[in-house]
């Protein structure tokens, strides 16, 4: 039995959950969101908390189990407190901007790193080398703070790029002078 599967997922007030045909429908004060659930998964609300149990003990039901739970308990997450992740534009001159529904860097480029801002995440500037990523769903979230942050990865010499906050780089020693006759 999976020890994070067999846990229930507490279900808080003023979150509803539905299962309906190998669907599970979350709804909350921050969004609702939907999960599309496998034949080897049920899932059961059960008064105030939510049972995910599997089938049979097939490899694929036992691989499922905990991680059908982990999403179920991250949708009742994101809809009651939301997902958030910032990032540190590190570099002189370097910024961003919202353009509607894009993300615009300046990170060294001759060019503007365009980024389209995905459905159900939204994106803030409280300064141009400050990035806040929200929304209620953490796969998009996660995926869109990736994306970002894969436009200049922080590099090690100088530490310039595009970063988590709190993410520490470790810096590399660059060329250091060596005195002396030149190479015999």
């Amino acid at each position: 039995m999976s020890r994070i599967g067999k846990q229930p997922v507490a279900i808080p007030a003023g979150v509803k959950i539905s299962v309906a045909a190998n669907t599970v429908n979350v709804e909350g004060p921050k969004g609702k969101l939907s999960l599309a659930l496998r034949p080897e998964i049920t899932v059961k609300v059960d008064g105030s908390a939510v049972v995910v149990d599997r089938k049979n003990d097939s490899k694929q039901a036992r691989a499922l189990h905990g991680t059908v739970r982990a999403h179920l308990a991250n949708m009742v997450q994101g809809v009651t407190q939301g997902y958030q992740k910032i990032l540190d534009i590190v570099g002189v001159g370097w910024g961003g901007k919202v353009q509607g529904k894009v993300l615009q860097l300046q990170v060294g480029f001759c060019h503007s790193v365009d980024l389209p801002i995905p459905e159900g995440v939204t994106c803030t500037l409280p300064n141009p080398q400050r990035l806040e990523v929200k929304g209620i769903d953490i796969q998009k979230v996660g995926q869109f703070a990736a994306q970002i942050r894969a436009a200049k990865k922080p590099e090690p010499y100088k530490g310039k790029g595009i970063r988590y906050d709190g993410e520490q780089i470790i810096r590399k020693a660059g060329k250091s002078f060596v005195g002396g006759a030149g190479g015999k």
